[in-house]
């Protein structure tokens, strides 16, 4: 099998676990500290060789050009794909097969953020001969894969096959892919990848499985992860692949402006261009880009969605 230089990644979504913060901003966007999130996964794939992206778009397409005004990312190619209607997994891989040409491919979903080793992931997938291959985590996350450690093959998805199995691995969003998939799937159809999955299951088609527990693994779908992401990562030796500047971790933007007497306690971050007023304080509050936050304000538990002003006391609370 032929080494993997290409990506597709998934951004379609419409993030409605994250609603509000989602609305006028694709979840792929939404920033984690100094960084887009969807960074993170382009991040992720370069460091596994990947050296061309294709992303699909749905909700708020603009907001990508605007972030990647380009068309690359560091360096290499970033390729948009925008879908009118959302086609889903399966559907969106079909929609950009003239994109991926005659080569396999890493699909990534855009909404988790990890550093787990992809080089497991790659190895199994050309030592099998597989068509696709899965990174599975048998750590916490919902277990709905089951899988024979033997031959590593996928043999049930959620029990939809009735094979009765034990469900004991995380899907983590992230597959190796042959050309030879797109005969399994239909374009311009909008479905998921897990209907092609079952039925090359049915077939004794190669769709494989490679365990890496290693490294740390996020599913930033809600609000309640999306915070615990800002508590967690501090304290982590991340990325291990190397992130190009690590002033991302900054909790405070070096173009934010605090006032005098201002308090960013706990997970607090402010954005660039922020502003924070005198005497303010915040407690585990995501202040994105361009907001503002008066002078006495109290938040605690808030995320303040980028160019939005705020005053008083908030808790528990997007705004």
């Amino acid at each position: 099998m032929a080494p993997i230089h290409q990506a597709f990644v998934l951004g379609a979504g419409l993030g409605m676990r994250l609603r509000p913060l989602t609305e006028k901003l694709p979840k792929p966007l939404v920033p984690i500290f100094q960084k887009p999130l969807i960074t993170f996964a382009l991040d992720h794939l370069l460091a596994a060789g990947c050296e061309r992206y294709c992303v699909n778009t749905h909700h708020e397409p603009q907001r990508f050009e605007e972030a990647f005004p380009e068309g690359s990312y560091r360096g290499k190619s970033l390729r948009f794909r925008h879908e009118p209607v959302l086609l889903e997994t399966a559907g969106g891989i079909a929609n950009v097969a003239d994109l991926l040409g005659d080569e396999p491919f890493l699909v990534y979903n855009a909404d988790i953020l990890s550093d787990l080793p992809l080089a497991p992931l790659l190895e199994e997938h050309a030592r099998a001969g597989n068509i696709v291959t899965l990174a599975l985590r048998s750590a916490a996350g919902p277990r709905h894969i089951s899988f024979e450690s033997t031959e590593r093959r996928i043999t049930d998805i959620r029990n939809m096959l009735g094979t009765g199995q034990s469900e004991e691995f995380v899907f983590t969003g992230i597959y190796a892919v042959e050309p030879e998939f797109l005969r399994w799937i239909e374009h311009g159809v909008k479905r998921s990848v897990i209907p092609a999955f079952l039925e090359m299951i049915r077939r004794g088609a190669k769709l494989g499985g490679a365990v890496i527990d290693e490294g740390q693994w996020w599913d930033v779908g809600t609000r309640a992860a999306y915070l615990q992401l800002h508590r967690d990562l501090p304290a982590l030796p991340f990325p291990r692949y190397g992130a190009p500047d690590e002033a991302w971790r900054a909790s405070v933007h070096r173009s934010a402006k605090i006032g005098a007497g201002a308090q960013l306690r706990g997970c607090s971050v402010a954005g660039a261009g922020a502003e924070v007023g005198a005497d303010a304080i915040l407690t585990d509050t995501i202040v994105w880009p361009g907001a503002q936050i008066a002078s006495r304000s109290q938040l605690t538990n808030c995320i303040v969605r980028a160019d939005r002003a705020i005053a008083g006391i908030h808790r528990d609370t997007d705004i």
